[in-house]
């Protein structure tokens, strides 16, 4: 639906449909290099780029917000294993490395 969007032709319905089909954010803690609450293979979700998930810090989230709409829309990450998961360092520089990926609703 995204792919064929026309700004000019596009009703409240169409805009609705459209929204409704983006898929979930899911992150995952992948390593922990030094002291935080969370534990290797935690794991939270956005339901949509703006509602974030509750349990996770303030600080994590700010860089996380740098790639929310980028990993819903299917933009390739910059990580050379897979293209589809952005890999981030929590801004503590002894912090944890997550995992950014879309995911179905479903």
């Amino acid at each position: 639906m995204i792919d064929d969007y026309d700004p000019k032709n596009t009703t409240r319905e169409d805009y609705r449909a459209m929204w409704a089909s983006l898929y979930r954010l899911e992150i995952k803690l992948v390593e922990k290099c030094g002291e935080c609450p969370h534990n290797a293979g935690d794991t939270f979700h956005y339901e949509n780029p703006y509602k974030r998930p509750e349990g996770v810090c303030v600080a994590l989230l700010q860089v996380l917000d740098n790639y929310t709409w980028r990993a819903i829309m299917g933009f390739p990450s910059w990580n050379e294993k897979d293209r589809n998961v952005y890999r981030i360092h929590c801004p503590d520089a002894t912090g944890t490395i997550w995992e950014m990926r879309r995911v179905s609703k479903g």
